[in-house]
């Protein structure tokens, strides 16, 4: 079994920041990719940012000079800096991890979402 804890969200003003935190738990070998996506009302759920094993993360155009993934390996837990917060950055974000169990498998995980929300 693996778990993802996500912690940080809130209501911010537009131009504020948040810090969202990731912390992944079970057995875990390896984790192959771990970052966030969000989903806005009425919209897909998006990648927002994501490590997947190589150097440099991925990030979706839109957040690009504003938002920072990052990892703590040690720990298993990923982070995401929000800055310039901007109205259409409200979303639920969610984190996801693709993960290598102690037991042999590949598995997909999703946490249980944080709600971000951008307005004055």
């Amino acid at each position: 079994q693996v778990q993802l804890v996500e912690s940080g969200g809130g209501l911010v003003q537009p131009g504020g920041s948040l810090r969202l935190s990731c912390a992944a738990s079970g057995s875990i070998l390896k984790i192959n990719a771990m970052g966030w996506y969000r989903q806005a009302p009425g919209k897909e759920r998006e990648l927002v940012a994501e490590f997947t094993g190589g150097t440099n993360p991925n990030y979706a155009d839109s957040v690009k000079g504003r938002f920072t993934v990052s990892r703590d390996s040690a720990k298993n837990t990923a982070y995401l800096q929000m800055n310039s917060l901007k109205p259409e950055d409200t979303a639920v974000y969610y984190c996801n991890a693709r993960v290598l169990t102690l037991t042999g498998w590949n598995r997909e995980v999703w946490g249980q979402g944080t709600l971000v929300t951008v307005s004055a």
